[in-house]
């Protein structure tokens, strides 16, 4: 299987991540204009599977490091395939509360606010159980993320008001919910991997390869219990069927798939570079992605137009700290 081998590569494949789980935000945001979210979900999920088993029998069944995909999956103990599958269902709670919210708060509002949380959180939750890299300048990084989050709340509750207000503030009500949740599903995927030897990795526990495709499994098969609630009993609107989702075109539905994979590429190069960036600190820098859906809510998506002064000063800042943030979580790793 491919294996990362320096810590400069895992930064790329971890920034890739950033730049991945800040970007899948954009295919809802296009399929939300025919597609309610709930039913764009469903092949979010679908493009996380295939992708998950693409992934497997190419980069996870090359080179002679390591095990490959398959029997890597027929050698792993039943405790650490829970684990994973149990990851991938904390996820999918996390990401169903959070893909409502940017439908109801918008992508530059649910992201830096729901992820930002889960950065903060994730990264004690890691770095405690596996701890690598600098702890000063770690938490530093952090810090200053957690005041762009906070500056980011500021600004959105200044854009809506009425109606809108009462739909931003639910948005941001599901989007704390969601990041909270979302601290704790990367713990218990790299719980059954071996962290420290990728190369020949311990008896019975998953490489990144196998164990993203059992997270995968975990996350479709929770969807038809969490998803199937939403869709009966939405957060915002009517319910909405399955019949509707299988009227859905093929161009619809391949929006979603393409949502689903470019989410699983960045997560899968997380685990990928784990092994030489280390959970907290491969977490974290992946986690930088509510500043790109920050970057794409508010350049593209034009959700702060005509914002006042005051608020553009809070955007400004929001880039600036989390930005800054980031840097430190970089440097921390190399020391």
């Amino acid at each position: 299987m491919f294996i990362v081998d320096s810590y400069f590569l895992a930064v790329i494949f971890c920034m890739v991540t950033m730049f991945c789980w800040g970007s899948w935000g954009n295919t809802q945001k296009l399929a939300a204009k025919t597609w309610r979210y709930e039913l764009f979900y469903w092949d979010y999920v679908i493009g996380i599977l295939f992708f998950s088993v693409l992934l497997g029998f190419t980069m996870g069944s090359i080179g002679d490091e390591g095990r490959p995909f398959v029997e890597d999956l027929k050698q792993a103990r039943m405790s650490n395939i829970g684990s994973a599958i149990f990851g991938g269902i904390v996820f999918n709670a996390a990401n169903i509360l959070l893909s409502a919210s940017i439908s109801l708060a918008g992508l530059s509002v649910a992201f830096p606010l729901g992820v930002g949380i889960a950065l903060v959180l994730g990264v004690f939750v890691n770095y405690f159980s596996t701890p690598k890299g600098d702890p000063f300048l770690l938490f530093l990084g952090v810090a200053l993320v957690m005041l762009a989050v906070i500056f980011n709340g500021v600004a959105a509750g200044k854009m809506k008001k009425g109606d809108k207000a009462k739909s931003n503030k639910k948005g941001i009500s599901l989007a704390v919910l969601a990041g909270i949740l979302m601290a704790f599903f990367y713990r218990f995927v790299a719980a059954a991997m071996d962290l420290n030897n990728f190369e020949t990795p311990a008896t019975g526990m998953l490489t990144p390869y196998s164990a993203f495709f059992v997270f995968a499994i975990g996350v479709f098969l929770s969807n038809f219990i969490f998803n199937t609630l939403v869709m009966k009993k939405p957060f915002d609107g009517v319910p909405v069927s399955y019949k509707e989702y299988f009227n859905g075109n093929f161009k619809t539905h391949m929006v979603g798939i393409l949502g689903g994979v470019i989410w699983a590429l960045g997560t899968s190069l997380s685990y990928i570079a784990a092994g030489k960036a280390g959970a907290a600190i491969s977490y974290a820098l992946g986690q930088g992605a509510p500043m790109i859906a920050a970057i794409w809510g508010v350049f593209v998506w034009k959700e702060f137009k005509g914002s006042t002064k005051q608020t553009n000063l809070l955007l400004g800042l929001m880039f600036l700290l989390f930005f800054s943030g980031l840097a430190l979580i970089v440097i921390s790793g190399g020391n």
